[in-house]
This record gives structure tokens, C-alpha cells and sequence, in this order.
């Protein structure tokens, strides 16, 4: 039996190493005024993509380093990280309570 290996990435935040599945994977689409970066968690969109722990400790980190345009290869101006920022909200709160990494019961 042949087994292959999981696909790895880096998380444009922490820079921790981690399977792709546990990784949202993020794209940069062109508007008028730039680019706007928009979440992929189904991995079908075209184009280059960065990944991201669904974590906002990882967002805010990555917005700080302004690794989002490097890692999306966007020379100008920073990109909108609205959307992306609601997805995170969304997904990362349900009822109230956090599901990121690092929110263990203490």
C-alpha cells in the first residue's frame, strides 16, 4: 500500500508549518480600486493563494508584516482585508465562544 504524504503550507501569520487542511486558504482578487482578499475554504478558486490559521492573533500578525501582498505577489498598494476579516469573525465565534488556537478551557 502506498501512502503520500499530506500537503504542508505556511501560515502567512505565525509562519508555523501546518497541513493544508488546517489552513484557510486566501486569494486576491482585482477590483477597480485594487485588490481585495477573499477567502477560499472550498481550494477551488483559480489563482495564487496564501494560507492562514483561522485564528485572529494570525490575521492581525499577518496585516502587521504586510505579508498578505507578498505572499499574493500584489505590487500595488495594500489590499482590502475586509472581507476577509468578516470571514474570519464568522467563523472563528460560535455562540459566543472562541474556536481558534489557544482557546482551550483554563
Amino acid at each position: 500500500m502506498v501512502r503520500r504524504a499530506l500537503p504542508v503550507r505556511t501560515c502567512v501569520g505565525c509562519r508555523r508549518r501546518a497541513p493544508a487542511a488546517e489552513l484557510l486558504r486566501i486569494i486576491a482578487i482585482e477590483n477597480g480600486a485594487g485588490h481585495s482578499l477573499s477567502p477560499d475554504p472550498g481550494r477551488n478558486r483559480p489563482g495564487r493563494g496564501a494560507h492562514l490559521h483561522l485564528d485572529p492573533a494570525c490575521f492581525t500578525l499577518a496585516q502587521r508584516r504586510r505579508a498578505f501582498g507578498r505572499a499574493l505577489r500584489i505590487t500595488t498598494g495594500a489590499p482590502d482585508t475586509g472581507e476577509l476579516a468578516e470571514y474570519l469573525r464568522a467563523s472563528t465565534t460560535t455562540s459566543g465562544h472562541p474556536t481558534g488556537r489557544g482557546s482551550q478551557a483554563r
